[in-house]
């Protein structure tokens, strides 16, 4: 048992470093940003000491030299600002004491500002040629001093860069742990919106065939062969949220074949289907709920043939899809929906938003129409 914590806590530990090293890194639109602002800046310090009249008497070996140099420091300062940053997220990251963080950014700001000085006096003296200035001992270590505490308060600048971008870094990672946390809970509440369809579209099919056991033997072995077809295919499109609309209406046919059956074949099943229209991404199961709502609302209400009419249109970016049948019509006394119709309005919510409705109305000849409005895709 202790060898198995002692694993645990070490692959805790290599995952947050692992992490921490992954989570620092930059990426290449923020090295081209780091590379443009330097040579920005180098830009203007360049022309701002060829128009510096103090200039004109300093010997180099050539009237480019103030540009070259202009340019070479800020490249070396380019180069070291991803160390930087390092410096940053670590003092940021580290699971350390304060005091251990603010010591360590310090030694690291006099190493990398030592590092910077050293090659800059090798730039100026070495390969520029620039006059050195034969002073007392005092003289030369204030100059060196100055030059030293230049560098080092670019070294801070940079550093107050890098502890911007780790706030923006963490911003950005908490919201998209947001919107992940958001995706994970929508995708839940579509499952189990599902899981809610489909023991209520099996009962009630299930209660279909029990109503004809001892009438119609032959018609309830149609209805379990066809009902074995309809699970199979919620089986295999348990992990689909949008399926073409060809495969669900192949669905919704197999459906009313089980539903013909229980009408003793008084049920009048059709359909108009926009041409072009059988690779258009629906929700998986959305159009049977709407189908049974038919059937047991409409046709089920009526004396004699019973109609049911599914038609599929385009309409520029929208597709929509009706289910009309010739019942009585909507009730005009306000109720709660079934589960069938409360679970389609809410599947589409939360897919589509509001770019997606159901809307139930009554027919120019009477009878009623579910109207559904998909984004097309």
């Amino acid at each position: 048992m202790h060898a198995e914590a002692v694993n645990r806590a070490r692959g805790r530990e290599r995952s947050t470093k692992l992490a921490f090293v992954n989570g620092w890194r930059l990426r290449r639109g923020e090295l081209i940003a780091i590379f443009l602002f330097w040579f920005a800046l180098a830009t203007f310090s360049a022309v701002n000491r060829l128009l510096d009249p103090r200039l004109s008497g300093l010997r180099f070996i050539s009237p480019t030299a103030p540009i070259l140099l202009g340019y070479l420091e800020a490249m070396l300062w380019a180069a070291l600002t991803p160390a930087i940053f390092f410096v940053s997220a670590w003092a940021m990251r580290a699971r350390t004491h304060v005091l251990v963080r603010a010591v360590g950014m310090l030694l690291a700001g006099l190493i990398i500002t030592a590092v910077a000085n050293g090659v800059l006096d090798f730039l100026r003296f070495e390969m520029f040629h620039m006059p050195r200035r034969r002073a007392a001992f005092i003289t030369t270590m204030m100059s060196f001093r100055v030059s030293f505490l230049n560098q080092f308060f670019v070294y801070f600048a940079v550093l107050a860069a890098g502890f911007a971008r780790e706030y923006s870094e963490r911003d950005r990672h908490r919201r998209q742990e947001a919107l992940q946390l958001q995706g994970q809970l929508a995708h839940a509440r579509l499952e189990a919106l599902r899981m809610q369809i489909n023991p209520h579209f099996l009962f009630n099919t299930l209660h279909a065939i029990s109503a004809l056991v001892e009438r119609d033997p032959a018609g309830v072995r149609r209805m379990i062969a066809r009902l074995s077809d309809l699970l199979r295919y919620t089986l295999d499109t348990a992990a689909a949220e949008e399926v073409p609309l060809e495969q669900e209406l192949g669905f919704v046919r197999r459906y009313v074949e089980i539903m013909n059956v229980r009408f003793q074949g008084k049920l009048d099943f059709r359909e108009s289907i926009e041409p072009g229209l059988g690779g258009a991404r629906v929700p998986s199961l959305i159009l049977q709920p709407l189908v049974e709502n038919a059937l047991k609302h409409g046709v089920s209400s009526t004396h004699g043939d019973g109609r049911v009419m599914l038609a599929a249109r385009r309409d520029g970016e929208r597709l929509i899809i009706s289910i009309e049948d010739d019942g009585p019509g909507p009730s005009e006394k306000p109720g709660e929906p079934g589960i069938g119709l409360s679970n389609t309005r809410e599947r589409l919510r939360q897919m589509y938003g509001e770019r997606a409705d159901i809307a139930l109305r009554t027919g120019s000849e009477g009878g009623t129409i579910a109207e559904v409005v998909l984004p097309y895709r």
